[in-house]
């Protein structure tokens, strides 16, 4: 599944010119944590999002102990974002983005490994959606479990294949025998999450109508 498959198209922007009190008043009213950034050229120049807005001087906040051995350039853009009245002060410049044709899995990687909730979704260089976590969440419901394996052959090609892929599991020495849908499990599995990932990645594939585990006891008597 790819990203412009689920991102959100109906885009909700703001410009840089506007005041961050519009900015907080948009989110509100679109229900939205985020707004992409938006200059008048339509180019995408930056997100402003809740994050952005909690550390505001206008709820009470002091200002943050800095080190001293922080540049003064550093200092004066961290005052200029809790304390300027513009949106294209306080928001975050120059965010990620992603191209509408990557795939969901590898958007959510990003996403946990950037630490973020939304990423804009380009089309040639132009701001076309946005996808966020909860547009995963939604991937996830409307999700139709894989129908490419069917028989018992091609059930085991289909779970060897997925072995082999970023799993946990690529390098551990897993057989796999299928008999009337019933996928039996071999090989020296030692850690109980390695157990289970194998056998949900075994039950998740289509076809399958149990999985039975034949890893040695890790602990024996």
């Amino acid at each position: 599944m790819l990203v412009k498959d689920v991102m959100t198209t109906e885009i909700v922007n703001i410009s840089p010119d506007n005041s961050v009190r519009q900015a907080a008043r948009v989110m509100l009213d679109n229900h939205v944590s985020g707004l992409p950034v938006v200059n008048d050229q339509g180019h995408l120049v930056g997100l402003i999002s809740e994050g952005d807005l909690i550390r505001r001087t206008e709820l009470g906040g002091a200002a943050p102990m800095v080190d001293a051995a922080v540049a003064a350039e550093d200092r004066a853009n961290a005052y200029l974002k809790r304390s300027s009245w513009r949106v294209g002060d306080a928001m975050t410049a120059n965010p990620l983005t992603i191209d509408e044709n990557l795939s969901v899995a590898r958007a959510a990687a990003l996403m946990q490994e950037r630490g973020i909730k939304r990423i804009p979704v380009l089309r040639d260089g132009t701001l076309v959606g946005i996808v966020s976590r909860a547009d995963l969440l939604q991937a996830i419901l409307s999700a139709k479990p894989d129908e490419t394996a069917t028989g018992d052959e091609a059930i085991r090609r289909s779970i060897l294949i997925r072995l082999g892929e970023n799993t946990g599991l690529e390098a551990l020495d897993v057989s796999v025998d299928v008999a009337d849908g019933i996928v039996h499990l071999w090989g020296n599995v030692e850690t109980a999450d390695c157990r289970r990932a194998a056998r949900i990645l075994a039950e998740n594939v289509h076809g399958v109508r149990a999985v039975v585990e034949h890893f040695p006891d890790p602990h024996p008597r």
